[in-house]
């Protein structure tokens, strides 16, 4: 692949990048002379939203224009856009409308993070490994303005600015880029919600030959605990554990007896927090809420 060229631009907002609302400057380009981001982490996939996409295109055509960078080679690579070109394609368009931005890899490699993390549903393989790019670009940039502020920010701050655009803070950040450490078939399993992303992040510790190892007891299990793999933790950096011993840790951990607790709040205690009017389910919802959002900021502090 051809070195990009191009002036290093301030990346203020994808909103400035893809001119919303404004759209001065928006060209039409050849859709066979754009090509994909590389290592481009969100999935192209012909789904129903997909297919509501390509009808809406061939009804009013492409609305948004996409934003590419140029090359050398007079061919442009997409930032943001990638579905659309794609729907514009089945919709048997030969144009796209398009705007144009000279970046570096880096600015660009941010933009396209930030763009596609605006989309509703997003696999937790996608996020992880958008989350690790933007991290790389953030770093990169930090390395290159050695002895400014921006790089003792970037150092004690990259996850928190990687996790801004979605609502995450650091420890999620990173719980994610984690999964990058997985083999194929279980971060599918992850993706299918066969897997917990903390059980996830708890196997990703572990060598690839240990990992194919759980992979093929989940298989013929059905499950596995964390507690199970927690008993697993000295062996992260072990690579004489064989398949066997492993096998028998894990069968000798997996029938741990579960202790029931039982917590009981009086309704002076309750009354302090909620309304005389709410209702019990009302009360229990709230809680359990709260609890959720508990369990997703602390299920991996252990890590």
């Amino acid at each position: 692949m051809a070195q990009r060229v191009g002036q290093k631009v301030k990346l203020s907002s994808i909103d400035e990048l893809l001119g919303v609302p404004n759209t001065e400057g928006t060209v039409d380009l050849d859709v066979m002379t754009i090509y994909p981001f590389e290592n481009h982490p969100f999935k192209v996939v012909d789904d129903e939203k997909m297919d509501e996409l390509v009808e809406s295109i061939k009804e009013s055509g492409v609305l948004t224009p996409v934003l590419v960078r140029p090359d050398d080679e007079g061919t442009y690579e997409m930032i943001s856009g990638h579905r659309r070109l794609h729907a514009a394609k089945r919709a048997g368009l030969r144009k796209i409308p398009a705007i144009i931005k000279e970046m570096t890899n880096d600015d660009a490699t941010i933009a396209m993070v930030n763009a596609n993390m605006q989309r509703e549903e997003i696999l937790p393989s996608e996020r992880a490994f958008a989350f690790k790019m933007k991290m790389d670009a953030i770093k990169h940039q930090g390395k290159e303005l050695t002895g400014t502020l921006f790089l003792e920010e970037t150092k004690s701050n990259s996850g928190d600015i990687v996790g801004k655009a979605s609502g995450l803070n650091r420890t999620q950040v990173f719980r994610y880029i984690r999964l990058t450490e997985l083999i194929p078939k279980l971060l599918k399993m992850v993706d299918e919600g066969k897997l917990a992303v903390f059980v996830g992040v708890e196997i990703s510790y572990f060598n690839h030959t240990y990992q194919q190892w759980l992979y093929e007891y989940i298989t013929e299990n059905g499950m596995i605990k964390q507690e199970q793999l927690i008993e697993l933790r000295p062996y992260r950096e072990d690579d004489s554990l064989t398949q066997e011993q492993m096998i028998d840790i894990l069968i000798k951990n997996r029938s741990t007896p579960h202790v029931r607790k039982k917590i009981t709040f009086n309704e002076r205690k309750l009354n302090q927090y909620f309304p005389a009017y709410y209702s019990q389910t009302q009360i229990e919802k709230i809680l359990l809420d709260f609890c959720e959002e508990w369990k997703r900021n602390h299920e991996s502090e252990d890590n």
